[in-house]
Formats: structure tokens, sequence, C-alpha cells
């Protein structure tokens, strides 16, 4: 069972933003292959299903940000799921907007979700898909940055980006890690259309 992660802040006051972009892509990955994110446990909303016969399990977990390691801990136990299964989707200050990038293990680079999930598993060999938000061009502190709603011009480019995300994942889950790096790490998601089909039209 591949385990799929998309972090965020639970509540309307969040579902727009930045920092909750994992959430976004989460949603974007449940419509495309008709599999509902709403079970509620381990204090996370998930659903179970299938991509290309592949058992998956999505969620989004209902704790902070900061404290989302303690969700996917209790989920990963539970369901017994291998490190090299799970995959988190998050956001990524020091990418810029319309970017992903896929990773297997790493470090967290100050992202307080993967800290937690970090802590929580005592394991950092998990895969990352990360979202590319920017950095603000102000002198808007980070922590108000992530939590401000996508500017109006990105989120038009926010049904292409997370469509690409989500054929990332499906990439990852059915082909691996290595062959979804090698066509996702290349360009922007933006351009990717041609390729894949992972923009709108």
């Amino acid at each position: 069972m591949k385990l799929i992660i998309g972090l965020g802040n639970p509540g309307l006051k969040y579902q727009i933003t930045r920092h909750n972009s994992g959430f976004l892509a989460v949603d974007e990955i449940a419509a495309g292959n008709n599999i509902p994110v709403q079970l509620k446990g381990f204090d996370a909303c998930y659903g179970k299903g299938r991509i290309d016969d592949i058992p998956i399990l999505l969620v989004k977990p209902m704790t902070f940000m900061n404290i989302s390691g303690s969700a996917v801990k209790k989920i990963v136990d539970y369901f017994k799921i291998d490190i090299h299964d799970i995959i988190v989707i998050h956001d990524d200050i020091d990418l810029p907007f319309g970017t992903i990038r896929l990773k297997a293990g790493g470090g967290h680079a100050g992202h307080k979700g993967l800290i937690s999930i970090i802590d929580n598993l005592v394991n950092p060999e998990f895969i990352r898909v990360r979202i590319g938000i920017g950095r603000p061009f102000d002198k808007l502190t980070v922590e108000r940055y992530v939590l401000e709603q996508f500017a109006e011009d990105d989120v038009k480019l926010l049904p292409e980006i997370l469509r690409t995300v989500s054929n990332a994942v499906t990439m990852i889950a059915t082909s691996g890690i290595q062959a979804a790096m090698n066509l996702y790490n290349e360009k922007p998601a933006s351009q990717l259309g041609n390729e894949n089909d992972a923009v709108l039209p």
C-alpha cells in the first residue's frame, strides 16, 4: 500500500493558502481517481482506493501543520506502511512558484510539517513531492507569507500545477521514484503538458 499524505492546516480560514498546497494536491488526486477522502480517524481525514490496481491511502492530517507527524505516525503504525511507500506532498518556499521537485529522503529545510514527521517516524527516508510557492518579495515574514492566500494570478495557474502533481504522484506509485524524478525534475510544472498531459488545455 502507498501512503500519500498532503500537508496543510484544517479549517476554511486556511483552505486556499500557500501552506495548504499539500491538501489541495490530495484533493486533486482524490478527484482524479474517485477516492473520497471522507473517513475520519487517526487525527486525520483519509480515503482508501486504487491507482492502476495499486492500493492507495490518501491522508490529510487534521492536526495543525506543526504537529502533522503525530497523525502520520498513527496511520503508519496501524496500516504497517513501509517508509519507502510513504509520499509526502508539501509546499516549498525555496522553489519558484509553478515548480515541483521530487526526492527520496533528505532533510527538512526548516519546514515544520516535515520536522514533525521526521521526529515522529525517526526516519527521513520517505518520498517528498515539493510544490514551489516562492518567497515573498516584500518584508512579509515567512510565517505570514505561507499562511496568506495565493495571489490572484497564481490561482489561475493552480489547476495545471495540481494536475501535474497528481500525475507525478501516479508515476511514483506505478513506476517508482527514479522514473518520476527523471521526468518531473527537469522542467517547471507549466511546461510538462506536451509530454504527459499534465496541464489543463
